[in-house]
């Protein structure tokens, strides 16, 4: 059943496997879903979705594909082979023997059918109890346990409500980030040791001294953990970047803020690192790169943040750069780009522009010298485990 639903969930980057909708199937049989959209909902969710970030794809898919959807033909045909059945009659009476005294299984196929014509014709989403009108105990209130669910105009309706909330759009592994998310992956570049004079009780050693001396306490000292871990940021300003100053400005406010780092240095510079970088976003402030690397050692994690969309000339010749007040050396961008690379152990590009517009030739080019990640959730996320 919903064969095309678990097409549409591949379709929108769920990776549904066909163990999963096999177990989903399973439990449609044994009836788990309480002939309820909204409890098939949850079901289904919690059945196919292995991650949060997906969420928000089912949801959307959910939404599409149940909005105006009418029964399946083969459901259809299962429900009226049923009714057609002469033993039906007698399994209700043993089920239901105080309900179907006056039942004629004529009258509720023509309801189904007329049911079924009426969902055609309006598509009330896709939602209706099979029933008689409320001329059998067969009602269309959705409250008896023998009524045959096609949806359910109440519990179907919320149910294509809640996806469509799209409460965890939020959580998607493809969007861009706010401080709170960043922060989080940042704290991951933690890097805990123990550093410095014996002033932290070491609960775990006292205790096995203490008990070796038969009793006898016998305090043992440790260096506390300290994070060593040390960042440097430089971040591409102006031009091509305007579109993305707020998502540079927020993920630059994340690390600032951050206290999970030993030390942490920030720089700008504009559309490739020259023979300067700057302390300023308005680039007036210089600092000679050579210097930074003479400075920063080669345990530095470093983060380059920028659209890597430039003019060929820009990163391969001498005095490339178009800035004016911004010039470029002898020295050719995409050799300052190498010269870091040998220079620092870890260290990625994080690339603010969708990635589908990542065939440019300079994106190319700085892709085979840098990690390159997309700056989102994910994005970050990856890049944060290579410079682990």
């Amino acid at each position: 059943m919903f064969e095309d639903f678990f097409y549409l969930l591949r379709d929108v980057g769920v990776p549904v496997s066909m163990t999963e909708w096999m177990t989903l199937n399973d439990a449609l049989d044994k009836g788990l879903d309480d002939q309820s959209l909204l409890t098939f909902y949850y079901m289904a969710r919690s059945i196919l979705v292995k991650d949060i970030k997906y969420y928000d794809q089912y949801d959307q898919a959910f939404a599409f594909y149940f909005k105006e959807k009418t029964l399946p033909e083969k459901v259809r045909k299962q429900i009226l082979d049923w009714l057609n059945n002469p033993a039906t009659r007698q399994q209700l009476k043993e089920r239901f023997p105080d309900f179907l005294e006056n039942i004629d299984l004529a009258k509720l196929r023509e309801e189904f059918e007329k049911r079924m014509q009426e969902q055609r014709d309006r598509h009330d989403l896709g939602n209706q109890w099979v029933g008689t009108g409320g001329e059998s105990q067969f009602g269309n209130s959705g409250q008896n346990p023998a009524g045959i669910r096609v949806g359910g105009s109440g519990g179907g309706r919320m149910a294509i409500q809640v996806a469509m909330d799209r409460k965890f759009q939020n959580y998607r592994h493809d969007i861009v980030l706010d401080t709170r998310q960043i922060k989080v992956a940042l704290k991951k570049l933690r890097n805990l040791r123990r550093f410095g004079i014996d002033d932290e009780l070491d609960m775990d050693e006292t205790i096995d001294k203490t008990c070796k001396n038969g009793g006898d306490i016998d305090l043992v000292f440790r260096p506390p953990k300290k994070n060593q871990v040390k960042v440097a940021l430089f971040m591409d300003a102006g031009g091509s970047m305007e579109p993305f100053a707020n998502l540079v400005n927020t993920l630059f406010s994340a690390a600032h803020a951050s206290n999970h780092f030993k030390d942490f240095k920030f720089y700008f510079f504009h559309n490739c690192i020259y023979e300067n970088v700057y302390t300023d976003i308005e680039l007036e402030k210089r600092v000679p790169t050579g210097l930074i690397l003479r400075e920063l050692d080669k345990e530095y994690r470093v983060i380059l943040v920028g659209d890597a969309s430039m003019a060929p000339f820009e990163l391969t010749a001498s005095y490339g750069a178009i800035s004016y007040y911004n010039p470029s050396g002898e020295t050719p961008g995409i050799e300052w780009l190498k010269r870091f690379e040998r220079h620092f152990r870890k260290l990625i590009w994080l690339n603010p522009l969708d990635q589908r517009y990542w065939n440019g030739w300079s994106t190319v080019a700085i892709g085979q010298i840098l990690k390159m990640f997309p700056l989102t959730l994910q994005g970050l996320d990856d890049a944060i485990k290579a410079l682990v």
